[in-house]
């Protein structure tokens, strides 16, 4: 018989972090690039996030997270600071 393999310990979720900022508060999730299998189109940049890149998935805490976004991390970090799309 073959040595059998060490159960492996349940994923816990990354806990979603409220922050709060001048639009209201949103729920922040950080992704890592191994859990990032999927593209997504970054509402701050305009630009694609390929997949394995890490980045920020946010939504406001007064809606659902089906209104989640996907966002590069520094145009999370910036949005404030700048208009949509640039």
């Amino acid at each position: 018989m073959g040595k059998r393999r060490p159960a492996r310990k349940p994923v816990t979720p990354r806990p979603d972090v409220l922050e709060e900022h001048p639009d209201g508060d949103w729920y922040v999730r950080a992704i890592t690039g191994s859990a990032s299998t999927k593209r997504y189109r970054c509402p701050g940049c305009d630009h694609e996030i390929v997949p394995a890149t890490p980045h920020i998935v946010a939504w406001p805490a007064d809606r659902s997270i089906d209104d989640r976004r996907h966002w590069h991390t520094p145009c999370w970090k910036a949005r404030n600071r700048r208009s949509p799309g640039r």
